[in-house]
């Protein structure tokens, strides 16, 4: 029963008109420490970040492309080849997998179907949890053909542009069917260590040898897109029903390789699926939500670059977790950790991980502030945000409401406290409240502060400086959290502060961020060019948040402008249709995206604000929520299948695009879903 409701289908014609929906649409699979295995339905690497492992290694190496490619052919009796996965040349010559059938995903887990004649086979990838491992096992029914693996080889960082490290040789050592591959250029990475289990299986080595592949969507988004990989020979092995083999790829030792068979490896990640559906909420334990709970799972993870943080952890009790914001090329930020927290880990059953990745950003408070993100290969953090730290009051609070963990809260109100005095005299970034009306002001030039953060080039796109209207709805929400924490530890006085700061707040905010003339919020107000009356979402969290600085006699306007304007199937508009720097489709280069990032581009997160906001204005109309999301359940067929995407074009069909698998998209839906199905 658990399987038939969470098993995402995708049927194939084998029709050529079929093969555009076979490079575009991507599967995806996690290790749990933020490496990753993904790529095309037919097997093409589109982009720089499609590899079988891109493991997850120590600072300051951090996650490198390792098995970039895998050719897979079967020779059929009688001598036909049936090719299993496509692939483009440097020349851009193409060649499809015509034999495949079906893919789909079970328990998360991809799957494909191959007919060739009567032969049918079925291809499974996944990644043991907690290992840079990759397993794909390949099973035949209907007859017997020999399998025929082709490893295809690039060592580098995995935002590295595909022509790098182009002309690099390896170093091969080869024991019976079982090879370690040595990158020459950089002794810091580990072997790749490869082998084929199965019934005559051999590795047949050829000497080494270079091949050049196209990647198409590196072309679409203007990068380098002609790579080269080296191949070592390649494993073959006769394939009957009643033998299966299992070609594994991994950094790991051969004592962690061999210490679970592949079919001990499935069971055990199936197991552990199947613990991760019966622990989450009861709301969220069949049909989309339950294949949403699965997808949550791969953006919490154990820092494993980053070894301080996993050893203090230790040292206290705990364990290190974070948040990794969207895959592929995402790490983990500070503010996409806050927003996801109660969508990824409290509606998922998982307290215990949303208190350690609580306490692992308690330990980064710097200057009041939290870090925005860690940069790839870095123990640092970079603090350029006026947001994420506010966000991290109101995750404590989802957590506390969720987990009674008073512990953690007593531990967390001395650095909340600092946070806020840093806040009220001013710290970095010019981040700090004006003593003229109690509001938040935050802005420093060449700087994005806030979560519409695109910059190119030197160009702030939506630089927002002055006092930003979801700022100090997140700063009011704050200072009134802070009020109840501290009356309910006994502190009155400092309290009775926290409430003066509260009340100034909400007065300074519905005196001067009303716009009469749009029936609705300026977006920034005292900004480098007076008040800004686009009308965007941000406007939203004033009334969604669980201490609303908005008067309650605006909400409606407010929403109804909202909802005109903004909303669309798959989450709401960053901005307008009719202003001037609206920007319907979110493609071209660099430049051109970013130019379109927070100007009008769909953003799936904001779906979840407004289904907050639209409750609080009308407490049972679970049917307008209700469509606020279904656009989300035909879009997990598409793009990366069982995921939601980071970004959307503004107008229909409203194509997506960003990251192919984003965290907070992925929480907010499912907060929605468990919210709206917990409703009486």
């Amino acid at each position: 029963m658990m399987a038939e409701a969470i098993l995402n289908k995708v049927p194939w014609s084998g029709r050529n008109e079929s093969n555009e929906q076979r490079l575009t649409r991507e599967w995806l699979v996690t290790n749990g420490l933020g490496g990753y295995a993904s790529g095309s339905i037919a097997g093409v690497a589109t982009r720089r970040y499609h590899g079988l492992l891109i493991a997850a290694l120590p600072t300051p190496i951090g996650r490198t492309v390792m098995l970039s490619h895998l050719g897979e052919w079967l020779r059929l009796p009688g001598g036909r080849v049936a090719r299993l996965a496509g692939e483009e040349k440097a020349d851009q010559t193409f060649e499809m997998p015509e034999v495949l059938t079906e893919f789909r995903l079970e328990m998360g887990l991809p799957v494909w179907t191959y007919h060739a004649g009567d032969v049918v086979v079925e291809k499974r990838i996944l990644m043991p949890y907690g290992q840079n491992t990759v397993h794909l096992n390949y099973r035949i029914s209907g007859g017997e053909a020999r399998l025929v693996l082709r490893p295809q080889i690039h060592f580098r960082g995995h935002e590295m542009p595909v022509d790098a490290g182009y002309t690099e040789h390896c170093r091969l050592h080869a024991l019976a069917s079982r090879i370690e591959v040595y990158s020459e250029s950089n002794a810091q990475l580990p072997p790749l260590r490869m082998t084929l289990l199965g019934p005559q299986a051999q590795l047949v080595l050829e000497g080494g040898g270079f091949e050049d592949f196209f990647y198409r969507l590196e072309a679409a988004r203007g990068y380098a897109s002609r790579g080269r990989v080296w191949t070592p020979g390649y494993f073959r092995a006769q394939l009957t029903p009643d033998h299966e083999c299992t070609l594994v790829a991994s950094t790991e030792s051969w004592d962690t390789i061999h210490a679970l068979t592949p079919d001990a490896a499935q069971r055990s990640e199936l197991l552990r699926r199947e613990r991760l559906i019966e622990q989450a909420s009861p709301a969220a334990r069949s049909g989309r939500a339950a294949e949403l709970v699965l997808a949550a799972d791969q953006f919490i993870i154990a820092p494993f670059s980053r070894k301080a943080d996993a050893a203090r952890a230790l040292a206290e009790g705990d364990q290190a977790r974070t948040v990794i914001a969207g895959y592929h090329w995402f790490t983990d930020w500070g503010r996409d950790t806050m927003i996801s927290l109660e969508g990824l880990t409290l509606c998922t059953g998982r307290q215990s991980e949303a208190g350690y990745i609580l306490r692992t950003f308690l330990h980064y408070v710097k200057d009041g502030l939290i870090p925005n993100m860690f940069p790839e290969g870095q123990n640092e953090g970079l603090y350029h945000t006026a947001d994420a730290t506010l966000w991290f009051f109101h995750a404590m609070d989802r957590y506390i409401q969720a987990s009674g963990d008073r512990v953690t809260l007593r531990h967390a109100i001395p650095k909340f406290i600092d946070i806020i005095e840093h806040h009220l005299r001013g710290t970095r970034f010019n981040i700090g409240v004006d003593p003229r009306d109690g509001l938040l002001k935050q802005g420093q030039e060449g700087y994005q502060l806030t979560w519409m953060d695109a910059k190119v080039e030197g160009w702030v796109v939506t630089p927002r400086r002055g006092k930003a209207v979801e700022i100090n709805a997140l700063f009011y929400n704050a200072l009134r959290l802070m009020e109840r924490w501290l009356r309910e530890e006994g502190d009155e006085a400092r309290a009775g502060e926290m409430a003066q700061h509260a009340q100034r707040c909400y007065d300074s905010f519905n005196q001067r961020f009303w716009n009469p003339q749009t029936g609705c919020l300026y977006d920034v107000i005292d900004g480098e060019k007076g008040d800004d009356p686009a009308i965007r979402p941000n406007m939203v969290f004033s009334i969604s948040l669980p201490n609303p600085v908005l008067a309650q006699e605006r909400w409606q306007s407010v929403l109804e402008v909202a909802q005109r304007l903004l909303v669309t199937p798959v989450g709401m508009r960053s901005l307008a249709p009719g202003s001037p720097d609206y920007k319907p489709n979110y493609d071209g280069d660099l430049r051109s995206r970013d130019a379109a990032y927070h100007q009008g581009t769909v953003w799936g997160w904001l779906a979840g604000p407004f289904a907050d906001a639209w409750l609080k204005l009308h407490p049972n109309d679970k049917d307008t929520v209700n469509k606020l999301i279904d656009g989300f359940a035909a879009h997990l067929s598409q793009a990366c299948i069982g995921q939601i995407s980071e970004i959307f074009d503004a107008e229909p069909p409203f194509t997506p695009r960003g990251c192919v698998a984003q965290a907070w998209s992925v929480a907010e839906v499912l907060r929605v879903l468990v919210k709206v199905r917990s409703m009486r």
